[in-house]
């Protein structure tokens, strides 16, 4: 089974950006604990500042992996390019937030991409990939 993970803006600051809100560990930590927890899932990574370039691994991606963990980051809130793309893509997606949205500044409680996802995590810190990654290998079988 391939899973690939897609995070947007800012997520590669992970570690060191807010730690109060994202926490203290970088993307790239966590993915390697996945990694070796998961080693008979074939996980691949993504994390693209730039909506277009977000768009184009959808496309690329989203016809060749049996899932797709996205944290589209603040294009959540903003970008019907990039929930169209999630619309058009065989590959089931789950939405994952880092934070609470619902918590935070009322612009963030919408989200474009949810209504073409699978599912959303929202609040869970990093440990929402996680359930994301379970819950597409459940499907799987």
């Amino acid at each position: 089974m391939r899973i690939v993970i897609i995070n947007g803006p800012n997520l590669n600051l992970l570690g060191i950006r807010e730690p109060g809100i994202y926490g203290h560990t970088s993307f790239q930590a966590y993915f390697q604990d996945i990694q070796s927890q998961f080693p008979n899932v074939e996980l691949d990574y993504y994390q693209n500042n730039i909506e277009g370039e977000i768009i184009n691994i959808l496309h690329l991606e989203g016809f060749k992996a049996q899932g797709i963990i996205l944290n589209a980051g603040g294009y959540t809130h903003t970008s019907v390019a990039i929930a169209d793309a999630v619309a058009a893509i065989p590959a089931p997606v789950i939405e994952v937030h880092i934070s609470n949205v619902y918590a935070r500044e009322e612009y963030r409680h919408k989200s474009f991409i949810a209504a073409h996802a699978m599912g959303t995590i929202s609040g869970l810190g990093l440990d929402g990939y996680t359930l994301a990654l379970v819950h597409l290998m459940s499907k799987s079988n």
